[in-house]
C-alpha cells in the first residue's frame, strides 16, 4: 500500500487574485443573505406575533439544510466542479432570500430558510476546493482571510444597511433587496471561471479519498470539536446580537444597526489581517502546526473571555467586549479553513472541508435554540453568554490536542 500527498495546480497569479476576490465576495453576500432574519427579528416578532422560542427555531432552521448539505456539497464540488456548485449554491439561496421578503407565516418562513441553508451550503466546501488545488499552504492564510474578511463583513453591512432599510421601510422590502442584488454576483463569476471550469471538468480525476476514509481520522474530529466551538460562540453573537441590542440593552433599532455593523468591521479587519499575518510568519520560517495553533488557541481564549464578560459588565463593558470578542473571531475564522485544507490536500480538500463543516454547523442548529430558551426561563441574556463562552473553550482541546499536527495527510492509494 502507498501512500500520496497531492501537489497544488498552477493557476496564474492574475487568475487566481480574481477568482479568489470572487469566492470572498459569493462568501460576503452568503453571510448578508443569512443574517437578514436576525436584523428583521424584533419587529418580525412583533408583527408575526412570533416568541423568543420561535425565532429561535427559524434561526435554527436554517442550518437544519445548510449543515448536513456540506456533505452533498463536498460531493457535487467532486461531481460537477466546484466553480458550478458554487454559481447553482448562489441562485438558489438569492431566490429563497427573494422570497422570504414576501412570507406571511411561521411556517412559510420556516420552509424558506431550509431552501436558503440548502442553498448557501456550497460555499465553503467549494471555496476551500478550489484554494486547495491552486495555493500551497504558507498561502492559504491571506485567501482564507479575504474570504473570512467577507464573512465578517456580510453580517456588519446586513446589520447596518439592512437595519436602516428595516428602520424607514420595513422588514420585507430588505429581503427582496438583497436577494435580487445577491443574483448580480453570477456574471462576473460565470465570466471569470468559465475557462477554468472547462479544464477542471476535462482534468483527470486523480485518486480521491472516500468520506469513510476522512471520518477514519483523529485530526477530521479534532478539527471538527475545534470548528463547532468556534462556530458557537460566532453564531451565537450573529443570531441573537440585534434582540440582545434592542430587547436587552434598549438601543433602537438604528443605533442596533451601527453597534452591530462596527463589530463585524472589527471582525472582517481582524480576519484579513491575521490571516496575512500568519503567511508572513510561516515565510519567515515558522511551521504550519506553530503558526495555525498558536492563532487557533489565542482566538478561542480570547472570544470566551469577552463573551464572558458581557455576562456580568453594564451596556457599556458589554459593548467593548463585543468588539474585543470580534477581534478574536478574526483570529479563528481564516485558520479554521486554512487547516482542514492542510490536512486534507488538493484532493480531498472539498470533502474535507464538507465533513467538518457538516459537523462544526450544528452549533448553528444549537446555539439559536438554547439561546431562544434560555432568555425565555431566565428572562435575560447572562446564562447564554455564560454557555457561549464556555463552549467556545472546547475549541482549545480540539485545535490544541486532538489535532497533533497541522500537516498534510499522506492518503494510501487504498482510501480513494
Amino acid at each position: 500500500m502507498t501512500a500520496q500527498v497531492a501537489t497544488v495546480r498552477p493557476m496564474s497569479e492574475g487568475r487566481t487574485t480574481t477568482i479568489v476576490a470572487l469566492m470572498a465576495l459569493a462568501v460576503f453576500i452568503n453571510y448578508v443573505d443569512r443574517g437578514n432574519l436576525a436584523t428583521a427579528a424584533p419587529l418580525m416578532k412583533d408583527e408575526l406575533k412570533l416568541d423568543n422560542t420561535q425565532v429561535g427555531l427559524l434561526l435554527s432552521a436554517f442550518f437544519w439544510a445548510y449543515t448536513p448539505g456540506q456533505v452533498l456539497a463536498g460531493w457535487l464540488a467532486e461531481r460537477i466542479n466546484a466553480y458550478r456548485a458554487l454559481a447553482l449554491g448562489l441562485t438558489v439561496w438569492a431566490l429563497a432570500t427573494v422570497a422570504t421578503g414576501l412570507a406571511g407565516s411561521f411556517a412559510l418562513l420556516f420552509a424558506l430558510r431550509l431552501v436558503l441553508g440548502l442553498g448557501e451550503s456550497v460555499a465553503f466546501p467549494c471555496s476551500s476546493k478550489l484554494l486547495a488545488e491552486y495555493l500551497p499552504t504558507h498561502r492559504l492564510g491571506h485567501a482564507n482571510g479575504m474570504i473570512g474578511a467577507g464573512l465578517a463583513a456580510g453580517p456588519a453591512v446586513g446589520t447596518f444597511v439592512g437595519g436602516l432599510l428595516i428602520a424607514r421601510f420595513g422588514w420585507r422590502p430588505s429581503f427582496l433587496v438583497f436577494g435580487l442584488v445577491s443574483l448580480m454576483w453570477l456574471a462576473p463569476w460565470l465570466a471569470a471561471t468559465r475557462a477554468a471550469s472547462g479544464e477542471a471538468s476535462k482534468a483527470p480525476a486523480g485518486p480521491v479519498p472516500s468520506f469513510l476514509a476522512i471520518l477514519r481520522r483523529r485530526a477530521l474530529w479534532g478539527a471538527a470539536l475545534g470548528h463547532f466551538a468556534a462556530n458557537y460562540t460566532l453564531y451565537f453573537v450573529v443570531s441573537w446580537l440585534p434582540t440582545y441590542l434592542v430587547k436587552a440593552r434598549g438601543f433602537t433599532v438604528p443605533q442596533m444597526a451601527e453597534i452591530g455593523g462596527a463589530i463585524y468591521l472589527v471582525y472582517a479587519a481582524s480576519s484579513l489581517t491575521v490571516g496575512w499575518v500568519c503567511d508572513r510568519w510561516m515565510a519567515a520560517g515558522a511551521g504550519d502546526n506553530r503558526v495555525r495553533k498558536t492563532a487557533m488557541i489565542a482566538g478561542h481564549a480570547g472570544a470566551a473571555a469577552c463573551l464572558a464578560a458581557c455576562a456580568v459588565t453594564g451596556p457599556i463593558g458589554s459593548l467593548v467586549s463585543l468588539l474585543l470578542a470580534g477581534f478574536f473571531f478574526g483570529f479563528t475564522t481564516p485558520n479554521i479553513f486554512a487547516i482542514g485544507q492542510t490536512l486534507a490536500g488538493p484532493r480531498a480538500a472539498g470533502k474535507w472541508i464538507g465533513v467538518q463543516n457538516c459537523i462544526g454547523n450544528i452549533a448553528g442548529i444549537v446555539a439559536p435554540i438554547i439561546t431562544g430558551v434560555v432568555v425565555d426561563r431566565s428572562g435575560a441574556f447572562v446564562w447564554a453568554f455564560v454557555i457561549a463562552a464556555g463552549i467556545g473553550l472546547l475549541g482549545v482541546v480540539g485545535w490544541g490536542l486532538i489535532v497533533r499536527r497541522v500537516e498534510p495527510v499522506a492518503w494510501p492509494e487504498a482510501a480513494a
